[in-house]
């Protein structure tokens, strides 16, 4: 199972191989990312989440997702679910 795989301070990237951010731990069937990749503005300094649903392998120390960066990160979600 991918989840069981997936380990904090693993790199996450997207499907072209960019960086997206880091893992901070697994909850509720999404990647909790560190704050540091929580983004700029209103999205920095707090904890964002990928859907494990969007993960397509692990490659060594990298998640890597099944969509390209600059897409993966319009799924990103806030705790609550809500899109970021």
């Amino acid at each position: 199972m991918t989840k069981s795989r997936i380990k904090e301070k693993m790199e996450v990237i997207g499907a072209d191989g960019v960086h997206i951010g880091t893992v901070d731990r697994i909850t509720a069937g999404r990647i909790r990312l560190t704050k540091n990749d929580g983004g700029e503005g209103r999205h920095k300094g707090h904890h964002h989440y990928i859907d494990l649903g969007l993960v397509a392998d692990i490659e060594g120390q990298m998640v890597r997702l099944s969509a390209v960066a600059a897409t993966a990160v319009t799924f990103e979600e806030e705790k609550s679910g809500e899109p970021t």
